[in-house]
Formats: structure tokens, C-alpha cells, sequence
């Protein structure tokens, strides 16, 4: 399944409080019937204070072709779609939203754990944009983070759901995945991969300490947005209802 993730900045005149509310309310029940949207989530940050973004919405399309319809590809922030509610999502997004200092991500969700069912709504999550070191290509990035460091981290202890995310056009994408943990406690989380007072972190056992000194071998972590948040799942047609 192929996804749409952007992380949302806010108008310079508008406060977080304000955006929220016209996010969720006025913006979520248009996006979330946007053509071919078949799962939508958005997640508001357990720390406004000290988030880097100001929320995430994050659509699930079934195939690339339809994604790029309703909200373009990677090789622009923004985006002009023809379908009709795309369309009058597209406008809305003017009043809440500054579109050229939103990142966004579209990629191919592999889930690999799940604990959940599928029901995502109350559990906090960390979301890593990361980005490769210096010197290695994004084809060796990909390799060790599927192959040597998803088997620890999907094992960090407290986590219900990891998914992890491929660019679908690397050239052009901002970053080089997601990585996507759930938690059903904050505190779990903040134990395992700390608070966003910091992009780095220091678990002191277990898996959670495993996977952080792996991360050295592969990720500019200094460079790494991440974002902590609780989820809500706003649709999900994924099933068939």
C-alpha cells in the first residue's frame, strides 16, 4: 500500500491551538474523502512545545497512480490535482496550512509487526524521517536498516506496531524512509526512544539500548526529524467497509 505523509506547518498567523482546530475540524472531513483514499490518520503531538512539525496527516492509497492524482508526486511540496474533492482539499489547505515548509514523504508501507489489529487510535507513536550517513548510497542504507536493524527494533520493548516506509521515488524524496513504532504508553515510549527535547536519545537496556547504538552505523541522527504524537484513524476502507 502506498502512502502519503506530510508534516504539517502551521500559517505563521495562526497558533498551534488554532490550527488543530480548523485542521480537524474543517480540513480532516474533506481529506479523508479525497478519491482513492482508503485509510486516513492524523496524528497531533503529545509536546507542542517542542515538536518540530505540527502535526502529521498521513493518507493510504492502494496503488502509486492514484496517490499521484489526488496529491502529486515527490518532486514538489506542492500540488494540482483534477479530481473534485482532491481539489477542494488542495484549497483548504491555504487557509491553515504554509505548504512550501511542509515535508512530505510518499512511500510504500511494509508493516513489520502488529500487535494492533489495525486500530491505531489512542497509541503514540514515533515517527523517524531518516536520513542515510554520509558517504553511503541509499541503496546500502536501505540494506543494513531492513536487513540488520528492523530485526531489533521491531523486538524494543513496549512496541505494539512497526512499520517502515520506502521512498517510491528515492531521487526525488526528501528523505530516505519512515520508520513508524507505536507505543500504548507514553512512557514506554519516552524509555525507549526518549523525548522530543532532542533528536538524539540514550535507553539505558534491552533492545531499545541495541537498536541505538545500531543506528550509528547508518543514520545522520542529528539530521533525522522525528515526531511524537498520538494517533487517531479518521476512515479505513482498507477492510472493506
Amino acid at each position: 500500500m502506498y502512502k502519503h505523509v506530510a508534516l504539517l506547518v502551521r500559517k505563521d498567523d495562526l497558533s498551534h491551538e488554532e490550527f488543530v482546530d480548523y485542521w480537524q475540524n474543517e480540513h480532516t472531513p474533506i481529506a479523508r474523502d479525497i478519491e482513492g483514499v482508503v485509510r486516513y490518520q492524523t496524528v497531533l503531538p503529545t509536546e507542542p512545545e517542542h515538536a518540530e512539525f505540527d502535526g502529521l496527516a498521513e493518507l493510504y492509497f492502494e496503488t502509486l497512480e492514484d496517490l499521484h492524482d489526488a496529491l502529486g508526486s515527490s518532486g514538489s511540496r506542492d500540488y494540482d490535482p483534477t479530481k473534485e474533492v482532491a481539489v477542494e482539499a488542495r484549497a483548504d489547505v491555504d487557509n491553515f496550512l504554509d505548504l512550501e515548509g511542509r515535508p512530505r514523504f510518499i512511500g510504500e508501507e511494509i508493516v513489520q509487526k502488529d500487535e494492533t489489529d489495525g486500530d491505531t487510535t489512542g497509541l503514540y507513536k514515533h515517527s523517524a524521517f531518516l536520513v542515510r550517513q554520509e558517504g553511503m548510497s541509499h541503496e546500502e542504507f536501505v540494506d543494513h536498516w531492513q536487513n540488520e536493524h528492523t530485526p531489533i527494533a521491531r523486538d524494543i520493548e513496549g512496541v505494539v506496531r512497526y512499520a517502515t516506509v520506502l521512498p517510491a521515488d528515492p531521487e526525488n524524496a526528501e528523505f530516505d524512509g519512515i520508520a513508524e513504532l507505536y507505543f500504548e504508553e507514553l512512557e514506554a515510549l519516552y524509555d525507549a526512544l526518549g523525548s522530543e527535547d532532542s533528536r538524539d536519545y540514550d535507553p539505558d537496556r534491552g533492545k531499545a539500548k541495541e537498536a541505538r547504538e545500531d543506528v550509528d552505523n547508518f543514520l545522520a541522527i542529528e539530521e533525522r526529524p522525528r515526531f511524537i504524537g498520538q494517533e487517531t484513524l479518521q476512515v479505513d476502507r482498507t477492510d472493506g467497509d
